[in-house]
């Protein structure tokens, strides 16, 4: 018998939606070229953290954290998790009077924030430089492993009752089927395309585009950070002429490394490490935290994000393609808005009216281009 719904795609997202699905009453099969995380979820920080560049960013933001606590509460050790919390660090005044209005956004909406002055900073991670104007600490933010979730999901979409075939690569899809790369094709009710980068492979002129970053991962140094440190112009300082944003971004991990980033570079497919960006990255993480000038790295890689111009995911039904769902474009956001963008999608499949406004992600956003 074929399965209800098809979900092509094993990374965090995809695995999220699957289990999802088959949690509310669909018979799900979940297809990937290769093994749960193995693409863009391998590469990623893993940092769940409320996000408030606009109404609707939050809302998923909100919806999604919500539904981890629920996850959390019974697969915490599976997902490596830590609740860390998220200092949001202002080095000028500028940047000060951001982070009051994070601190001011995310406390209206219930998500603990709390300004600092620069001393507080200073108290709450001493690992920080001096001098710096402040920020705000969210108490509530964490940090996961995303590989070791994906591929619980993918697990949890099996005990439910449903199927998964990996090391099988999908040629292309259809309204009601995917075809697989050895030729044979199976039917469902609904296909769900959640590949990252690769959907415009699959569905040419879907608008989503890679946006390279480059990670590093230092030695283990136990208790020397207690809190993933983040610039206030993380996601909003602009690229130069050379189309690379850097801004510092630092991770405790549950091993005592610190996991660094990041940086964002668009136009640029490869996977390479680019020397010259990766120093980039550690000089302005270091100019936060200068004493990680004095550890070693251990390793660096690069992950290509799926973006999309609006930097919204696309979460809903195909404009052109009926029984064709899409679930991708999520950028840096995709660990934490997976189990809000596997909600929302179940809610539009299943004919329910979601918890948040699906509008701000609907694919219909794009519809000329697939005219």
């Amino acid at each position: 018998m074929h399965p209800d719904v098809i979900v092509v795609g094993a990374g965090i997202v995809g695995a999220a939606c699957a289990a999802e699905l088959q949690a509310s009453g669909r018979k799900v099969l979940l297809v990937d070229a290769r093994h749960p995380g193995a693409g863009v979820t391998s590469a990623g920080m893993g940092h769940l953290v409320a996000l408030d560049e606009t109404d609707d960013e939050l809302d998923l933001c909100l919806l999604s954290l919500a539904r981890w606590d629920e996850y959390l509460s019974t697969r915490g050790r599976e997902a490596e998790h830590v609740r860390c919390g998220t200092l949001w660090v202002a080095e000028d005044e500028a940047q000060m009077a951001h982070a009051l209005a994070r601190a001011e956004r995310l406390g209206r909406r219930g998500w603990d924030a709390q300004a600092l002055s620069g001393a507080e900073l200073a108290r709450t991670e001493p690992s920080l430089r001096p001098g710096l104007a402040g920020g705000v600490r969210v108490a509530r933010d964490g940090v996961v492993y995303p590989p070791a979730v994906a591929r619980d999901l993918a697990e949890r979409l099996v005990a439910l009752g449903g199927r998964s075939l990996f090391g099988a690569d999908v040629a292309s899809v259809a309204p009601g089927s995917v075809t697989l790369a050895t030729g044979e094709l199976i039917a469902a009710g609904d296909v769900v395309v959640a590949t990252g980068t690769h959907v415009p492979r699959l569905l040419p002129g879907t608008p989503v585009f890679p946006r390279k970053g480059h990670l590093a991962i230092t030695a283990r140094y136990p208790r020397r950070l207690s809190h993933q440190v983040v610039s206030m112009g993380y996601g909003q300082t602009e690229a130069g002429s050379d189309a690379l944003a850097v801004a510092a971004n630092v991770q405790p991990r549950i091993t005592g490394q610190w996991l660094v980033g990041s940086c964002r570079q668009d136009g640029i497919v490869d996977h390479d490490i680019d020397p010259r960006v990766l120093a980039h990255v550690l000089r302005t993480a270091i100019a936060l935290l200068p004493c990680l000038a004095d550890m070693t790295i251990i390793r660096s890689w690069t992950g290509l994000r799926p973006a999309t111009r609006d930097g919204r995911p696309l979460i809903g039904r195909h404009p052109a393609l009926d029984r064709l769902w899409l679930a991708c474009g999520h950028e840096g956001l995709g660990v934490t808005t997976a189990f809000g963008t596997a909600q929302l999608l179940a809610d539009l499949m299943q004919g329910r009216t979601p918890a948040i406004d699906a509008a701000p992600y609907s694919p219909a956003r794009f519809a000329h281009e697939h005219a």
